[in-house]
């Protein structure tokens, strides 16, 4: 039997390609021709000129979302480069349309450098609605999306941080609610001071879940450690306010959610077994930090994964095609923390509370529902 990857591999050979360009109108007479393009282009031109505006009513770009890749932080492969990352972005891009009708393009720029990433992706923003960063490394990707948001007019969203801090919040308000554990008086403890490990860091502590601690490979992140980057103190700021030190076994003891955006394999079940009738989510693909099984025999309740093959997947499908969507449809400037709290209980909110259990507290990574959900959470933030 053909692994995943050979079933994959024959896959992209047979499509070379995922997706295409697909015309709205069609050129079959002189005068389509005359409307579709020379002369009467014309007018919609001049009309934007005039009125920029206009651009948003003229052309596809109400609906158009640049994906856009450096190749320094693809899935769990890191830095494969531009060319290597297009698949993937390819894949990212059907997922916007196949789950939020939002119309998607794949862009991977060949740059390692954060001005010339930002001047880039500034200079083509015009062609579009939204740009969704996706994969670059941290901590460069925090300086290149927190740039393009002071000087683009559109919103600028880097899914792997944010939309990864949003799916796991919405997972955690209902994996509360089954343990019985009440809102903002849990202790999170996140491993992976990463991209994603910081975003979700920042949207537990302002959602107000409760006290936070973040865990990077050298133990836990704590205000006034010399070794922080400027990302790791800047999160250090707001969360692990005892300032503990100490490992990651540490960490866990007495804690009641441990969130892993990190390795494989660096929770044991003797780990779990120290925390308070855990909650794990532990999300490194394609190895988790802990296998279910195992978690469970430690004694967590609920267990949550990045993968399909087992219950509660937390998967970024849930978030970014209807973020896009409300903001698109709103034409938002911007995507901000309002939005991203809203997205969270709104994802929360697909699975009623009659129906939560350890394997359901989140909807399923192929309900096509949850986007227009999202996106009229989003667009309500719109004033």
């Amino acid at each position: 039997m053909k692994t995943t990857a050979e079933r994959s591999l024959e896959l992209h050979e047979k499509l070379r390609g995922k997706i295409e360009v697909v015309s709205r109108a069609h050129a079959e007479t002189a005068d389509d021709l005359a409307l579709l393009y020379t002369p009467g282009v014309a007018e919609p031109c001049k009309q934007i000129e005039a009125d920029y505006q206009k651009s948003w009513e003229l052309t596809r770009r109400h609906n158009l979302v640049a994906v856009i890749t450096d190749g320094t932080a693809v899935l769990g492969l890191g830095d494969i480069g531009p060319a290597a990352g297009m698949p993937v972005m390819e894949g990212k891009c059907l997922l916007f349309k196949e789950f939020g009708d939002v119309d998607a393009f794949p862009l991977c720029i060949d740059t390692h450098d954060v001005d010339e990433a930002v001047r880039t992706i500034y200079l083509i923003s015009k062609s579009f609605g939204g740009i969704n960063l996706e994969d670059i490394a941290a901590p460069r990707c925090f300086e290149i999306e927190r740039r393009l948001k002071e000087i683009c007019d559109i919103p600028v969203f880097h899914d792997d941080q944010h939309g990864t801090a949003i799916v796991c919040a919405a997972g955690l308000l209902n994996a509360l609610k089954v343990c019985g554990k009440e809102f903002g008086k849990v202790r999170i403890v996140i491993n992976g001071a990463g991209a994603a490990g910081l975003a979700i860091a920042e949207l537990l502590v302002h959602m107000g879940f409760g006290e936070v601690m973040v865990c990077d490979s050298k133990g836990i992140v704590c205000e006034g450690d010399e070794r922080l980057n400027s990302a790791k103190a800047a999160i250090a700021k707001i969360t692990n306010r005892e300032h503990l030190t100490g490992t990651l076994a540490d960490a866990l003891k007495g804690a009641d959610a441990f969130v892993g955006v990190s390795a494989p394999g660096v929770v044991t079940p003797q780990m779990v077994a120290s925390m308070n009738e855990g909650i794990v989510f532990a999300m490194a693909n394609p190895v988790p930090e802990i296998m279910p099984d195992e978690a469970k025999a430690g004694g967590a309740k609920v267990v949550a994964t990045g993968r399909s093959d087992f219950p509660n997947q937390i998967n970024n499908v849930l978030v970014f095609p209807g973020i896009f969507k409300g903001a698109l449809k709103a034409r938002a400037p911007q995507i901000t923390e309002e939005m991203e709290i809203k997205a969270a209980y709104a994802i929360a909110s697909l699975v009623p509370e009659d129906k939560l259990s350890p394997e359901y507290i989140i909807p399923s990574a192929l309900d096509k529902t949850v986007a227009d959900v999202v996106a009229a959470a989003v667009a309500e933030c719109v004033r």
